[in-house]
């Protein structure tokens, strides 16, 4: 892979080489590789088989969980949300100690691993947010919740530039990784003031399925906001939002 340079970049293919752009920017590569149907049926690739199916099931876990929060993830995340999650899964799957190599999966792995996962690589929340809270989860009666004691928001929040107001936002999602179905739900505060007054005690709880045996989350986050002429508007369309699994409950 090699960096394009120039004034003018291309796109396609010319000869061997490969010229396409990406996030990181225009890149050109040679054609070729490995035939796939090697790959798929060589025994000296059984491990790129495995390794494979496993990253497949990590890119499928992470999508649904991201689904599983996307209400909240909408004004909460980065460009590159999808691979960092799918990295993060495949850690939980590895962490599996009684299936096979190549079978290996979420359930039987270490969900408990995606605690602190930040959806929001440019507004983190354990950069955002100082006030102490209590996050819970009560797998028996299925409330997902957590709880805030009054804080003073100018010392507490470390707010970007513009902002004038903010709300805490949370969400509870039950996730059945091998169905790639979910229960979830959202809470979230007024807009407040990001100013010296104290905010009153916030209790967020978010109800999934009671005596649920499938992996549990709790997702905590701000949205800042900037007010102009008496209307409410999203700081940079969102762009520093922090978002973060605060609690994971695996079986």
């Amino acid at each position: 892979m090699a960096r394009q340079n120039g004034i003018i970049k291309l796109k396609g293919t010319i000869g061997d080489i490969t010229f396409y752009k990406t996030k990181d920017g225009h890149l050109a590569r040679e054609k070729g590789g490995i035939d796939a149907n090697r790959i798929k049926n060589d025994p000296a690739f059984q491990r790129t088989r495995e390794n494979g199916s496993e990253f497949g099931r990590a890119g499928k876990a992470g999508k649904t969980l991201r689904t599983a929060l996307r209400t909240l993830l909408l004004n909460s995340s980065d460009g590159r949300v999808v691979s960092r999650l799918t990295q993060s899964m495949v850690k939980v799957i590895q962490a599996d100690t009684t299936s096979e190599r190549g079978l290996r999966n979420v359930i039987d792995g270490e969900a408990e691993l995606l605690t602190g996962f930040e959806f929001n690589i440019r507004g983190k929340l354990g950069t955002s947010l100082f006030a102490p809270y209590t996050a819970n989860i009560d797998r028996t009666s299925g409330a997902i919740s957590v709880s805030i004691d009054s804080f003073v928001p100018a010392n507490m929040i470390a707010a970007p530039g513009g902002t004038t107001h903010f709300k805490i936002t949370s969400a509870g999602a039950e996730v059945d990784f091998e169905a790639e179905t979910f229960v979830s739900s959202t809470s979230e505060t007024f807009i407040l003031p990001w100013d010296f007054n104290g905010t009153a005690t916030i209790n967020q709880t978010n109800n999934v399925t009671p005596a649920s045996t499938k992996p549990l989350f709790l997702a905590l986050g701000i949205e800042f906001f900037q007010e102009v002429n008496g209307s409410m508007y999203p700081l940079k369309n969102g762009s520093f939002n922090p978002l973060a699994l605060v609690q994971v409950s695996g079986l």
